[in-house]
């Protein structure tokens, strides 16, 4: 019997909220993201934020909709993480540079000792008639799994 690794590339959305934004911003969000870099949704593995979002209902909704965890980290942690775009008025507001980069960097990296990139960096969205903005960034992780072979 010999046992082959099979590398799986698995996404983490990280996310950044304003408050009492709708799961059809998140989507509409996401669904252009992928849709721009050509990925797939079923590689989502979750989704990430800042612990104080975690109770938005619009993203609660998303990730019960599509079967998705949601990873939270305190702003403390979040602000340890080197991000391409820091934003010094979050900093300002909530004590951490970066939600959506962050978050998304640190869910990947749990998973993970063979590397985290951030495949998609933060990007802002708005719907007309939506309340709110939400700010998507993406974070690869690649996993090894082993496979037998008989």
């Amino acid at each position: 019997m010999q046992v082959d690794l099979l590398f799986l590339q698995v996404l983490w959305v990280g996310i950044g909220c304003q408050k009492g934004i709708s799961s059809l911003l998140i989507n509409t969000a996401i669904e252009k993201i992928f849709r721009e870099n050509q990925l797939s949704r079923s590689q989502i593995s979750g989704m990430a934020t800042i612990e104080s979002k975690a109770d938005e209902v619009g993203l609660k909704d998303f990730c019960l909709v599509y079967n998705l965890p949601l990873k939270t980290f305190t702003a403390a942690n979040l602000a340890n993480v080197c991000v391409p775009h820091p934003a010094k008025i979050v900093e300002e507001r909530i004590g951490t540079p970066s939600v959506a980069e962050a978050s998304a960097i640190l869910a990947a990296s749990e998973i993970t000792t063979l590397g985290v990139r951030l495949l998609v960096p933060k990007q802002i969205f708005r719907l007309p008639g939506e309340v709110g903005t939400v700010t998507i960034a993406i974070a690869q992780t690649v996993i090894s799994c082993p496979v037998k072979n008989l």
